[in-house]
């Protein structure tokens, strides 16, 4: 029992790191996604707000959602967590580092929103008022006993607490910052704006799909009887055909093996896996992965005509794939891997899961954004705007906001990318 102990925090501790590690992942996804002379902005303030998102999540974001004497909303306990008990078979300081490892993920996808336009000091504010006010909610809703977890709802990673929450926030984001100077033309044209360095957002992905191991088979909190090989194959095998699905729709239509939709397909396929995991057979996996990159394909496009200027992707990536991929239990949960909720559609439990994930998704999706956009909105009124000026942009936020390049040898003030 001691060894069992043992090893299942450890496990738990290396998922934690994987999924900490996953910020250098959004690093490389983020600064190759975008221009050259905004790359060193992107990488310190991903480490900065990852920084600040732990420190709120230790204040009062694991109390909101795992604390006791709770309300409608949140939790009310565990403030400034010091705890070193051992719950079970689990140390309480090493679930809590898993947790504030999911925290600061959500946060940094809904930073995808701001990306090239957004203030540093915007980015300070939102991060401890998301930290505060809206992801904690939304996970004690789901994982911390709250309305919906007494509803059966089912979302085992976080297609809807992580992915969908953040891109909410995104989406508040890129709609109050509007689209960047040049993405569209006066007659709505979309003309695009290239990222720097795909090499980089290749690597990007590849370090997020490793991470995704640690978010994924790391939530069984286990080693007992490998459960957690199961659940990294269903994963492994959604990313691999969300990767696929992208690759042959943007053939299809484009003519072309387009990179970027690949390379989004195979994170849509990861988003969308994450929410069944632990619910569905493999081959399930596969299909919630292939329709996720086809799904993606398609939401880049959608987004794209309607002037919303998303950079990352995080609407289609995060958003998009995280309802199909928190809808698809209420598909394909068999009946003898649906510990929580009931079987899906296909293994004869009817309408109930899906409906109760249909709920989970709009009641989540519309509080993120509703709270999200006011939080903004204030601050843009308070703040004198969100957005930097318009010569700052043009410049780059690495000068303009913390006077130094990413690229000092390549980039010049004379000649900026």
């Amino acid at each position: 029992m001691a060894v069992e102990i043992l090893m299942n925090n450890m496990w738990v501790m290396l998922g934690a790191i994987l999924v900490i590690l996953m910020q250098g992942g959004f690093i490389l996804l983020e600064c190759g996604s975008t221009r050259m002379k905004n790359a060193g902005h992107i990488a310190g303030k991903t480490i900065f707000t990852f920084g600040i998102g732990s420190l709120i999540f230790w204040a009062c974001g694991y109390a909101f959602i795992f604390g006791e004497n709770s309300n409608f909303f949140v939790g009310l306990s565990h403030f400034f967590y010091s705890s070193n008990e051992l719950n079970g078979e689990l140390s309480s300081s090493v679930f809590f580092l898993f947790q504030l490892a999911f925290a600061t993920i959500a946060l940094t996808i809904a930073f995808g929103g701001f990306a090239e336009r957004a203030k540093f000091s915007t980015y300070v504010i939102f991060s401890i008022l998301f930290s505060i006010m809206v992801y904690p909610v939304i996970a004690h809703w789901i994982w911390g006993g709250g309305w919906l977890a007494e509803h059966g709802k089912q979302d085992f990673a976080g297609s809807t607490v992580v992915h969908l929450t953040g891109a909410m926030a995104a989406l508040a984001a890129t709609l109050l910052l509007k689209p960047r100077i040049g993405k569209y033309n006066k007659d709505g044209s979309v003309n695009q704006i290239l990222g720097h360095n795909q090499v980089f957002t290749a690597l990007g992905v590849l370090i997020l799909w490793i991470g995704w191991f640690g978010f994924n088979a790391g939530s069984t909190l286990s080693v007992s009887e490998g459960f957690f090989g199961f659940v990294a194959l269903n994963t492994n095998l959604a990313a691999g055909s969300g990767a696929l699905g992208a690759l042959l729709i943007s053939w299809l239509l484009l003519g072309k093996a387009d990179v970027p939709a690949i390379l989004n397909g195979a994170l849509a396929g990861l988003v969308a896996i994450t929410a069944s995991c632990a619910f569905v057979a493999t081959w399930a996996a596969v299909v919630i992965g292939f329709i996720a990159g086809i799904l993606v394909f398609y939401s880049m496009r959608f987004f794209d005509k309607r002037n919303i200027d998303d950079p990352i992707y995080a609407l289609s990536v995060h958003g998009t794939a995280g309802i199909w991929g928190t809808l698809s239990t209420g598909f394909f949960a068999t009946k003898e891997l649906a510990t929580v909720g009931s079987p899906g559609l296909f293994y004869g439990g009817g309408f109930h899961q899906l409906g109760v994930q249909f709920l989970g998704v709009f009641a989540s999706g519309l509080y993120a954004f509703l709270v999200s956009y006011v939080i903004l909105f204030v601050m843009k009124k308070m703040m004198k705007g969100l957005r930097v000026t318009e010569e700052e942009e043009t410049i780059g936020l690495d000068l303009s906001e913390h006077g130094s390049y990413g690229y000092p040898e390549l980039v010049s003030k004379e000649k900026i990318s």
